[in-house]
């Protein structure tokens, strides 16, 4: 990864189009403090800080994620997973979305969301969006659309499930494209260099690995390759479905490199 990383991201344009005056938040899957490639690895997004500050002057980078789990809050996978470790070392800011202030958002012709809260930080940030590749249970695949859960309160979105997040679980597919609609991912790194061929939390890697970085602006172009990834075609995903030319393209080719 460390020499594959520059030159996935360069071949990208990722510098050129972050304005310089903007904070950059980094927004990994930390779903669980369940160790990679479940999560995203801590040594990816070490190498993301390092390219992003090499190439671009006095920027600030943060580190944002809301875990699901409601025996503990975000700072418990922050510490096991190593990212205390790496905020202390690089002098960055780990943020808990689960707890930022809310803004209010409405969108009448959202189905299952007419009413958003998320954190009202999202509105000024560049939102870098860092998922794993993995198949999923209910929604066939999690990759960087369905990691925009992790920015939705479970103050607003526990429903009456056991998991902070588990209103989402009714009709998940709109659930996901109505979150994006409010608030996509201006740029996503995928981590495909092991990946979850079955579920998301457990299950069978992929075998052989993947060994892939993907790159992409385009949030829908990154989850219809990733679908690819593991051998699934985005036309029967329903999210993509919903998402495709509404906020991106499925036929857009993202970058990729072997990692």
């Amino acid at each position: 990864m460390k020499q594959s990383l520059p030159k996935l991201l360069d071949a990208t344009g990722l510098v050129d189009s972050i304005d310089s005056s903007r904070t950059i938040l980094l927004k990994p899957n930390l779903v669980e403090a369940l160790q990679p490639p479940i999560t995203t690895p801590v040594y990816l997004i070490e190498l993301l800080i390092n390219y992003l500050r090499e190439r671009k002057e006095n920027i600030r980078i943060l580190i944002g994620e809301g875990t699901g789990s409601l025996d503990y809050d975000t700072h418990y996978p922050f510490q096991v997973l190593g990212y205390t470790e790496l905020a202390t070392r690089k002098d960055i800011q780990l943020i808990d979305l689960n707890e930022e202030p809310l803004t209010r958002k409405e969108q009448s012709d959202c189905t299952r969301w007419p009413v958003m809260h998320l954190p009202a930080l999202l509105d000024d940030v560049f939102l870098l969006s860092v998922p794993v590749l993995k198949a999923h249970t209910l929604a066939k695949v999690t990759l960087t659309m369905k990691n925009m859960m992790g920015c939705a309160p479970p103050s607003h979105f526990r429903g009456n499930g056991c998991w902070g997040k588990s209103a989402f679980h009714e009709k998940i597919n709109e659930a996901i494209f109505d979150l994006n609609r409010y608030r996509t991912p201006d740029f996503t790194l995928l981590d495909a260099a092991i990946g979850m061929q079955q579920a998301h939390l457990w299950g069978k890697h992929c075998e052989p690995p993947v060994n892939t970085l993907a790159a992409s602006a385009d949030p829908v172009a990154i989850d219809a390759y990733g679908a690819s990834l593991l051998k699934k075609d985005w036309q029967n995903i329903k999210y993509i479905q919903l998402a495709d030319t509404v906020l991106g393209s499925a036929k857009t080719i993202a970058k990729n490199i072997q990692s």
